[in-house]
């Protein structure tokens, strides 16, 4: 039993070893390999429309004296401009990449 089961390990650190010898000499035909990072920026339509909504709807229900225009408005373009803020994203991934 105990020969076999030499023989087994023998034949995985082997198998192990050929592999590793592969994928090295695979990266080199390649060439060195560096990581970058990625971004990705989203403009924030969508942020501006609802921040507008919702800032002129809340902006005309807080205003007092009668004032729901002008409160609708002002709280419309400070909703938008809010929003299209929060709504801006910066995604980034690092991705790996090679070089000759």
């Amino acid at each position: 039993m105990r020969v076999h089961t030499k023989a087994i390990l023998v034949a995985i650190s082997l198998g192990f070893a050929a592999s590793t010898v592969v994928a090295t000499a695979a990266e080199a035909q390649q060439g060195t390999r560096y990581r970058v990072q990625v971004c990705k920026k989203t403009k924030g339509g969508k942020g501006t429309v609802i921040g507008g909504l919702t800032g002129g709807t809340l902006g005309a229900a807080v205003a007092g004296g009668g004032n729901r225009t002008e409160g609708a408005l002002l709280g419309g373009v400070v909703g938008a401009v809010a929003g299209n803020q929060i709504a801006k994203k910066k995604k980034c991934h690092y991705e790996y990449r090679y070089r000759r």
